[in-house]
């Protein structure tokens, strides 16, 4: 695979463009780039959020919560103004530049998508030009042709245009609208593989972790100390693991959390301590991106066998959350999960991502 940024070397790079192995293709390109902040504990956390924070292109913000919550007039409208305004501060830019400062990951990922999409249009419309002979001069549309989409779009900026463009030109712009629309649903695999992936190399780079120490989506028994599942039980892949001669960590990473995976936080992790082979500790930690109280609430306070079961909960930075959150109300009832985060942030409960690489760093 070429180095160079962009491309792809393969024709079935289209599935391959969102796959681990270009994931992390990009990932290092990222680290690599010339006069990029070195990572640390300290500097984690700009770095994940340039590669994988994206804007909500229904609100124009950085995203911290869902989509239909965050609609002007809404709660979560305003919560989503001062996060915005927080990550600015943050990362050093303007409130409308940030777009341009994050996403890193998914933008990459969908440049080698087009590229790979258009090698494959010219080589489909080089096929089809021999089955459509003898249909010469009869304005046959081309493959690919959307002439509403191409409608709209001249409709909205034909008073800025000196000229109608081509219909070559109106066949590229509809076709890369198209796959802009179309590769929004890839998004979820940046949010979902893709940050255990960043995960991974964050805490490789900024721990000075070998490589050999850290795995991602292995299964339980490829980690050392852990044994098969039971016959007849379901091998279930582990986000990631650091193993260490002072400790091994299994981590569930979630950008964000739905209902149903909360309940499998328990399941799972008696599968882990069933399958321990080692006698010895082992560290269950949960890392998030989540937003929501309720959800953060019960992931710092959910027992397992009357003890809490993570060892930490970690958020990518929790003064994000404070951002958003805002003042809370001294009265305000409505706000009881709300509140229940920030004390366990105060607390120590519910830690950053900077303090958990600390203390990974330490060990």
């Amino acid at each position: 695979m070429t180095d160079e940024p962009g491309l792809l070397q393969d024709a079935d790079a289209i599935e391959r463009a969102f796959g681990a192995e270009n994931r992390n293709r990009l990932i290092d390109l990222y680290f690599q780039t010339p006069d990029r902040e070195e990572i640390s504990p300290a500097t984690a956390w700009r770095h994940v959020y340039r590669l994988l924070l994206w804007s909500d292109p229904t609100t124009g913000l950085a995203h911290c919560y869902e989509s239909d919550k965050s609609q002007p007039g809404k709660p979560w409208y305003s919560r989503s103004l001062a996060f915005h305004d927080w990550a600015c501060t943050g990362l050093g830019t303007a409130p409308a530049g940030l777009a341009h400062e994050i996403d890193w990951l998914f933008v990459k990922a969908c440049a080698d998508l087009a590229s790979a999409m258009l090698r494959r249009e010219a080589r489909l419309t080089q096929a089809a030009g021999s089955q459509r002979d003898g249909y010469e001069g009869r304005g046959f549309p081309e493959p690919g042709a959307d002439p509403e989409l191409a409608a709209i779009i001249r409709d909205v900026i034909a008073d800025y245009l000196a000229k109608d463009p081509p219909e070559e030109v109106w066949h590229a712009v509809t076709q890369r609208v198209r796959q802009y629309l179309a590769v929004q649903n890839k998004r979820k695999n940046l949010v979902g593989e893709g940050f255990e992936d960043v995960l991974a190399q964050t805490v490789r780079r900024a721990c000075k972790v070998p490589r050999d120490q850290v795995f991602t989506r292995s299964l339980l028994y490829e980690i050392p100390g852990f044994n098969r599942a039971r016959a007849g039980g379901k091998e279930n892949k582990v986000d990631v693991a650091i193993v260490r001669p002072s400790m091994r960590t299994i981590v569930t990473a979630k950008w964000s959390v739905r209902a149903d995976r909360e309940k499998q936080f328990p399941t799972e992790y008696e599968e882990y301590c069933n399958a321990e082979s080692a006698n010895q500790k082992f560290q269950y930690v949960f890392v998030t991106n989540e937003f929501d109280p309720a959800r953060l609430m019960r992931a710092c306070e959910v027992l397992f066998r009357n003890n809490l079961m993570f060892d930490h909960v970690v958020h990518i930075n929790t003064d994000g959350i404070r951002a958003a959150y805002g003042e809370l109300p001294a009265d305000g009832r409505s706000t009881g999960s709300r509140r229940r985060v920030i004390e366990h942030i105060d607390s120590g409960r519910l830690i950053s991502l900077e303090r958990w690489l600390g203390t990974l760093s330490a060990q």
